[in-house]
């Protein structure tokens, strides 16, 4: 029988490995505080917040924060508006990656070192945001919902990682074999291709949704009218401008002081805005982490 024999940590390893864990333990605490810090804050009353009573639990509970906040039109049309814009951006962005990071995948297709190479150059070089939004302009985009969708409909970065993926993963040698049995370009994608990437879809979905979602420079720059607003704007002007729209307030207790209701208002929107990001992030971690560490394995 042989004894398996372990390796014995010297002085010296323990006080590293000691070190790493309390930086990590620190790294966590500074990451984790801000966090529950607005959580229990959204669920404080105002005069708790103002008077700095929260710190870790919430303080005299109350959801006035959150009635006030979907209570407000703007809010919730914001909320609807991106929703629309991470949803079928979304889904363009991943059909044009696939679509684009796929055949240049295949070491049969000609041309696809100088295709990536003109990939390449777009994340060196770029026109700036005059030309960027004069191009918007001649497209008569300007003030509608594509200007959110097809200016960034693509992104070179994650064509690069969808390739590495079908790279790695897609052998040639089962396209070759479906080929032989006579399966059309079309249905080896959809029934190999597709099914066997659900890691690098999984990372292309996430990093496209999330960033539609806290998109809010290009709706600052592009749109004009208030019904066409993503939630980032709304919050932006409430939270940078001060603007509250009065029937936010309405309902709410009118001895409040302004400032704690505004406080309130804030720290809810803040956890109404990240909510929807926390909540699919488990659903796809396993597929997400899979993914990433394939994707970047070869460049």
């Amino acid at each position: 029988m042989i004894k398996s024999s372990r390796i014995r940590e010297t002085q010296g390893d323990r006080l590293f490995l000691m070190g790493i864990y309390t930086f990590l333990s620190a790294v966590l605490i500074a990451v984790l505080f801000p966090l529950i810090f607005i959580v229990s804050s959204s669920f404080s009353s105002p005069q708790a917040v103002v008077s700095g009573k929260v710190w870790l639990f919430p303080v005299d509970v109350t959801l006035e924060g959150y009635k006030a906040v979907f209570r407000n039109p703007q809010i919730v049309t914001g909320y609807t508006n991106s929703l629309i814009y991470a949803v079928a951006g979304t889904i363009i962005n991943v059909a044009l990656t696939v679509m684009l990071a796929y055949p240049i995948a295949k070491k049969t297709f000609y041309g696809r070192n100088f295709i990536m190479v003109l990939l390449v150059i777009t994340m060196m070089f770029e026109g700036g945001l005059i030309p960027f939004y004069l191009v918007v302009k001649n497209l008569h985009l300007l003030d509608t919902r594509w200007a959110m969708i097809l200016p960034g409909a693509m992104a070179v970065f994650q064509v690069i990682v969808a390739r590495t993926f079908f790279q790695t993963t897609i052998p040639d040698e089962i396209a070759e074999a479906a080929e032989l049995d006579g399966c059309s370009d079309i249905r080896f994608m959809t029934s190999v291709v597709l099914p066997l990437s659900k890691p690098i879809l999984a990372v292309l979905t996430l990093m496209y949704a999330v960033g539609h979602w806290n998109a809010y420079f290009d709706a600052l720059i592009f749109l004009k009218s208030p019904n066409l607003f993503p939630l980032q704007i709304v919050l932006r002007n409430i939270l940078i401008l001060n603007t509250i729209d009065p029937t936010m307030v309405s309902k709410v207790d009118q001895m409040l002081a302004q400032q704690g209701l505004k406080d309130l208002l804030k720290y809810s929107l803040i956890v109404v805005a990240s909510a929807p990001v926390l909540i699919i992030y488990p659903f796809v971690q396993k597929h997400f982490v899979k993914g990433v560490m394939i994707g970047s394995l070869k460049g």
